[in-house]
């Protein structure tokens, strides 16, 4: 209720002086900024750390990440500016992403070249955290944004999708990869979805498949950004070249497995409570 509370002042002090579009334009903005907060906070680490980490500290930089995820984490849940069904949300997605990067590492696909301790497999546990923060902001979007979805497809078809997308990104080192059909299968489920959403005031829409390519859009320039920093390396690369575009494709698919995992925690409450998922046409 604060929260709205200071969402309806800042939207009335802007209303006295800018037109309603551009209200609604700007608290756009802010929110998403709101939204992105974990993930925002990781990637500012990761940029300031690159750029100011001292030769010689007494903790390795990939181990800083890690303890720096978790005090913000911490800071979230304490000041509730954080649900808890969000931190679970965190730490289905760091689960998942850090399997993957196990896997991925060892087939070659990429590396991390700085030392640290807290490590699996030689993956430094801050990775998980990159894949949790898009969790974080799927669950905090839906949440500030008011989010409901219609034409929605059955959920048992999503999870077999997530499930199919999850698989392919291991099975493509040994078989065909089948991005190209399951990129049909985003298309053939969600065609019809809209996501309803509210700046401020007036509820919006727009179609969930132009959602999940702009939002995939953003993470490709964000993980260049700490490509760029030499957090870590591509195919063996020493020094910073642009990542292929099929990477962006493969965001695409990947936030499918994640709205999924979203599901999965919320599932209860959108299907029933305040939020539902499901056709409300």
């Amino acid at each position: 209720m604060r929260n709205l509370t200071i969402e309806r002042r800042l939207g009335d002090i802007m209303r006295q002086n800018l037109p309603l579009g551009v209200v609604e334009f700007v608290m756009f903005g802010l929110k998403m900024a709101w939204a992105c907060l974990f993930a925002g906070l990781m990637l500012l680490a990761i940029i300031l750390s690159a750029m100011l980490w001292p030769e010689g500290a007494g903790i390795a930089r990939y181990d800083f990440l890690v303890v720096f995820a978790v005090i913000i984490q911490a800071i979230l849940l304490i000041f509730r500016l954080e649900s808890p069904a969000e931190a679970k949300v965190i730490l289905l997605f760091h689960i998942s992403g850090t399997i993957m990067e196990v896997f991925k590492l060892h087939m070659g696909s990429w590396s991390y070249p700085e030392p640290g301790l807290l490590k699996i497999a030689s993956v430094p546990l801050f990775s998980g955290f990159m894949y949790a923060s898009v969790g974080s902001f799927m669950a905090r979007a839906i949440r500030i944004f008011d989010m409901r979805f219609t034409h929605y497809p059955r959920f048992g078809l999503t999870v077999l999708l997530a499930a199919g997308i999850y698989v392919n990104f291991f099975s493509h080192h040994f078989i065909w990869d089948m991005r190209y059909g399951l990129f049909a299968l985003t298309g053939l489920l969600f065609w019809r979805t809209r996501i309803y959403f509210t700046p401020f005031g007036t509820r919006r829409w727009m179609p969930l498949l132009l959602a999940a390519f702009m939002s995939s859009f953003f993470l490709y320039l964000a993980e260049n950004i700490g490509t760029l920093t030499g957090t870590w390396l591509y195919n063996g690369a020493t020094e910073f070249s642009f990542t292929s575009l099929a990477k962006l494709g493969s965001w695409y698919l990947l936030l499918f497995v994640s709205f999924v995992q979203v599901s999965l925690v919320y599932r209860d409450t959108l299907l029933l409570g305040e939020h539902p998922l499901g056709d409300t046409a």
